[in-house]
């Protein structure tokens, strides 16, 4: 795994061993960054299940001005922690070892809005769905920013699109995993 583009460019990221965690493949994320790449200028990031951090460090190297990271692993604090100096990119970082759910109410009390929300929850879950209402409650988003949500599961595709206040506007499949994007309704 590794910074694709940017200040960083090339810099390998260290990774969380075993299964607790599956780290979003070089190619679908070269693959989401080719799309995104012209909302990343000046952009505030979320990235609430941040793994090692590659999504939220890819996303500064190319040009995003803070982001905040957040794991409810301390394994996994410690290797974002350990990615972020490695790529000299710790002082646009913001970590929180928390629970998504604490983070999005601590994120709202700091009046925190948001350009680009990464969602790369475990699989088999409903953190997505569930992270998306809570987004949207406690008003993280900002007007013209996006949500974008990697999964397996093509029925998460229709679930979000039950949400009358969101609207998914892209969707791509790289092998068995989707990439949903989602803006304001």
């Amino acid at each position: 795994m590794r910074v694709i583009s940017g200040t960083a460019r090339g810099k390998k990221l260290s990774s969380l061993e075993g299964l607790e965690t599956r780290p979003t493949l070089d190619r679908v994320k070269e693959a989401l960054f080719n799309i995104i790449q012209f909302d990343l200028k000046d952009a505030k990031i979320l990235d609430l299940f941040s793994g090692s951090g590659a999504l939220a460090i890819e996303a500064l190297s190319r040009g995003a001005t803070e982001a905040v990271l957040c794991d409810n692993s301390n394994k996994a604090i410690q290797i974002i922690n350990r990615n972020l100096k490695d790529t000299r990119l710790e002082n646009k970082a913001k970590v929180i070892n928390k629970d998504y759910t604490d983070t999005i109410k601590q994120l709202h009390n700091e009046f925190k809005k948001f350009n680009i929300i990464f969602l790369d929850p475990p699989y088999k879950t409903n953190y997505a769905i569930n992270a998306i209402e809570q987004i949207l409650e406690y008003n993280l988003l900002k007007e013209d920013g996006i949500i974008i949500v990697e999964t397996d599961d093509k029925n998460k595709i229709d679930e979000i699109e039950k949400n009358n206040n969101i609207e998914v506007y892209d969707t791509r499949k790289y092998g068995t995993v989707f990439i949903i994007f989602i803006r304001k309704g």
